[in-house]
């Protein structure tokens, strides 16, 4: 409910706070006494844009702040907790607009967008001005109405579960044969250049060991020679270097006994020796196992190259680098395979939830349309209740495809005076007669909905006598489980009320202001009574006005 509304340096309005009771709150006052300006300001804090026109004192700001006490419910908590605010049962709302032009938002103190402002404000106030069709004509709003009639609120709700899912595979449909279109594209290319990769089989390291290899196959004749001449050096010729060692060892060792040093060397030259001669053994061995193989050459020059032109292809730095784009590839058209199995999983999911959520909307369709009748004749008996006796209110229901809501479009028709002739609300009928008719079907669904504050501004146009007293009933009861804030200048209506707001005029310092009071039992009267007979009632008015707030 709305608690407080707070303004300051707006229009005429130096500064004012009004306080909100529960149930039906009437505000009443003299023409021009600043009630459409209440509306202005409570149209700013609701998200309205500001107009610094509006500024009484261009020095200082401009305040408009409005209270609101609230329940936890699903959807006021869901807006803070995507908006990362902290939750509060008591939401604050302030604009503020500055002397230079510049306005600012808030809620909870917490810096807001205009955006953000109306989507919280549509959660908390359903303000209905003259002329103001946008809910009425709304198809969320109308389907809502003849849904919560026909105690459908349940299903719908489960019918759109079933619909939501429906529509991310149907997204994830959309998306998977966009990918493998793309992927088509290219998978002949793909599979090409996967082939070059495969017929290489290109291994790990391989591009060193085949250097290694070719450095080794290139010089091999070389390398032959001079190991060749090193064994030959070591163990054959004339004088081998082994054979000359061993003859040192031999003449040396007679001698050690002579000489204590002598021991050490012959022990080195024997170590050598057997060193020696096993190099001279290594030597032979690798000498026999190197050998030029033209054919082999020609191989590992071959690959190489086929190696080296493959990294070139693909842009790469080394020849190591091919294996990855090899994975790459197998991973990429292994992607394909598995999106074709997933593809034909969600179609056949698809299906199933196609036919799941059909269902469900065509129960919903035959419960909407036994409801309509119903509503119809309902909300035809309390528009002649209110003053529109000749008024024909009518549902109409055509088939669609599978939507959020079912698979049912709802047109609210009107016919303000039995010509036969239905056409879309706001077309037909008057602001006055748009607000009763928005009465009316509130009242039918005020049981089936939480509905929030509810502000009527000059409901009573154009009618007086019975249909007022009937407007006044409505709200009455329509005020039971909601706030209901009303502006009227039918006594009829404001004798309703359960807190009864007076705007008044008042010149200070050659100022004219605008204020507004919470009116006492007597005062009710009073203010009744002059709206029953004008600034100077009679007693008969008095007495008139007092058995009006009795009854």
């Amino acid at each position: 409910m709305l608690s407080r509304l707070y303004i300051k340096n707006f229009a005429i309005i130096q500064e004012l706070e009004i306080q909100f009771q529960r149930g039906l709150v009437i505000i009443t006052g003299e023409t021009g006494a600043g009630k459409s300006i209440l509306m202005g300001a409570l149209g700013l804090a609701l998200g309205e844009r500001a107009d610094a026109s509006m500024m009484k004192d261009k020095q200082t700001k401009s305040i408009v702040e409005a209270e609101f006490k609230v329940k936890q419910v699903k959807e006021l908590y869901d807006f803070f907790v995507v908006h990362d605010m902290e939750w509060d049962d008591t939401i604050v709302i302030r604009r503020e607009i500055l002397s230079t032009g510049k306005s600012r938002a808030f809620i909870n103190d917490s810096p807001s967008g205009l955006a953000q402002i109306q989507q919280l404000t549509s959660m908390l106030v359903d303000l209905h001005q003259q002329f103001d069709t946008l809910e009425l004509s709304n198809k969320h709003f109308q389907r809502l109405i003849l849904d919560a009639r026909a105690g459908c609120l349940d299903e719908l709700s489960r019918y759109q579960e079933k619909y939501q899912r429906f529509k991310e595979i149907e997204s994830a449909i959309f998306s998977i044969q966009e990918n493998m279109r793309k992927a088509e594209q290219e998978r002949a290319f793909k599979e090409f250049l996967l082939n070059e990769l495969d017929e290489l089989k290109w291994k790990e390291n391989e591009e060193k060991s085949i250097t290694d290899e070719l450095n080794l196959l290139t010089n091999a004749e070389q390398i032959k020679h001079a190991v060749g001449a090193a064994g030959y050096l070591l163990d054959e010729g004339e004088k081998p270097l082994l054979a000359e060692i061993k003859s040192l060892v031999t003449k040396l060792q007679p001698l050690v006994k002579y000489h204590t040093s002598l021991e050490e060397i012959v022990t080195r030259l024997a170590s050598s020796h057997v060193e020696l001669k096993d190099i001279a053994n290594e030597l032979s061995g690798l000498s026999d196992k190197i050998s030029t193989d033209d054919k082999r050459l020609e191989e590992l020059n071959g690959r190489l190259s086929t190696a080296q032109r493959l990294v070139k292809k693909h842009g790469l730095k080394t020849a190591d680098e091919l294996t990855a784009v090899q994975d790459a590839l197998q991973q990429s058209l292994a992607a394909f395979q598995e999106d074709q199995s997933n593809l034909e999983q969600f179609q056949k999911e698809h299906l199933l939830l196609k036919a799941e959520a059909l269902e469900i909307a065509k129960h919903l369709q035959v419960k909407r349309a036994k409801q309509v009748p119903v509503l119809e004749k309902a909300t035809k008996e309390l528009l002649s209740r209110v003053g529109m006796p000749n008024a024909i209110f009518k549902v109409g229901i055509s088939e669609t495809d599978l939507s959020p809501q079912g698979i049912d479009q709802i047109d609210f028709l009107f016919d303000a005076n039995k010509s036969g002739k239905f056409e879309p609300l706001h077309k037909v009928a008057s602001g006055g007669e748009l607000s009763r008719l928005m009465l009316a079907l509130k009242s039918l669904v005020a049981k089936s909905l939480d509905l929030p504050t509810l502000i009527f501004d000059e409901i009573d146009s154009g009618i007086s006598g019975e249909a007022a007293k009937q407007v006044g009933i409505l709200l009455d009861e329509l005020s039971d489980n909601h706030q209901l804030i009303s502006i009227t200048h039918q006594p009829q209506i404001a004798a309703k009320a359960d807190q009864h707001l007076f705007v008044f005029k008042s010149d200070q310092n050659n100022l004219i202001t605008t204020g507004i009071r919470v009116l006492d039992e007597e005062e009710r009267v009073q203010a009744i009574a002059q709206m029953l007979s004008g600034e100077n009632p009679s007693q008969h008015a008095i007495a008139n006005a007092r058995e009006m707030i009795k009854s």
